[in-house]
């Protein structure tokens, strides 16, 4: 077996700046680009802050510092043993806005880097202008619709989550064969258009390297690990109640309409946990990764969203 790649690997060249930032305990190592107000983006599984480039770039056009970050236990970011909760999750990137030097941000979130949004405006909401979630529900949407609708949402959580709750087996299977279920993973959740790209070839190569990084499969797992095994536990009330308070902010929730992990109907849910301005739009024949699927329109609506 060929030895894994260092974790700079994935400081990959472009126009933007990496750098190293200390925030919550740990190093997050970001990708910045552009100047004026401040936009964070946090990935989502099986990916890495390059999921973002195009992001970066469009939104700094339009006038944005725009940094994505390697959340906690990805990329060249520290992967300390603990902390994959989401009290800890959202208190990193609470610490980097700060660390940025910013009074407040605008935060966009995909998968579980949406996830990690939703709890941040929620615990932080004085840290967070406004939010943009990409294919992630807030988190007592999710909840509901997994035990309201097993048929639907249960089933959809259930196909990978279940499968990633017992020990050591589901890293070895994220390592085997030099990560080729991340390959799986991405040609199943995404929309038939985007898998036929050059684009996407590009995507497969670099996610399954960022996968093998020593533990990153590990310290990715522990995220699901929590969400599952939280929700009879005491912590897990406890964020539940400090959750259920609606948003007094903006929120723009983009959606790939063929999404097989998140349905529609569970994300539209998140409304009722929004007090001000939500926006809703909706991405037909797209998948999972909508900031990579359809990176123009992604960006455009963003945009907009952030102009208005």
């Amino acid at each position: 077996m060929s030895a894994a790649p260092d974790p700079s690997s994935v400081r990959i060249p472009g126009p933007w700046r990496h750098r190293a930032v200390s925030a919550n305990g740990i190093q997050l190592h970001v990708a910045e680009c552009g100047e004026g107000p401040l936009v964070v983006l946090a990935h989502g599984f099986p990916e890495f802050w390059w999921s973002w480039r195009h992001q970066l770039v469009a939104l700094a056009d339009a006038g944005f510092r725009v940094v994505a970050v390697d959340l906690r236990g990805y990329g060249d970011s520290d992967k300390p043993p603990r902390g994959y909760d989401l009290w800890t999750l959202s208190g990193d990137l609470a610490g980097l806005i700060r660390a940025l030097g910013a009074r407040d941000a605008t935060v966009v979130g995909h998968g579980w880097g949406g996830l990690i949004a939703w709890a941040l405006a929620a615990l932080h909401p004085r840290l967070v202008r406004s939010l943009v979630v990409l294919n992630a529900a807030h988190p007592l949407a999710l909840r509901r619709a997994v035990w309201r609708d097993p048929a639907g949402q249960g089933r959809a959580t259930a196909r990978y989550a279940l499968g990633f709750q017992v020990p050591l087996l589901p890293e070895r299977s994220l390592r085997r064969h030099d990560a080729a279920r991340v390959e799986r993973l991405l040609r199943s959740w995404s929309g038939a258009g985007w898998r036929s790209t050059p684009e996407f070839d590009e995507v497969v190569r670099r996610n399954r390297a960022a996968m093998l990084i020593t533990g990153v499969p590990h310290s990715a797992l522990e995220y699901y690990r929590w969400a599952v095994r939280s929700q009879g536990r005491p912590d897990g009330r406890r964020f539940a109640h400090a959750m259920s308070r609606p948003l007094d902010l903006p929120v723009l929730q983009i959606h790939g309409a063929d999404d097989p992990t998140l349905l529609e109907h569970t994300a539209r849910e998140s409304a009722r946990w929004v007090a001000d301005e939500h926006r809703w739009h909706v991405l037909p024949e797209v998948g999972h990764f909508p900031h990579q699927e359809a990176s123009h329109a992604t960006s455009r609506v963003i945009s907009d969203f952030l102009r208005g």
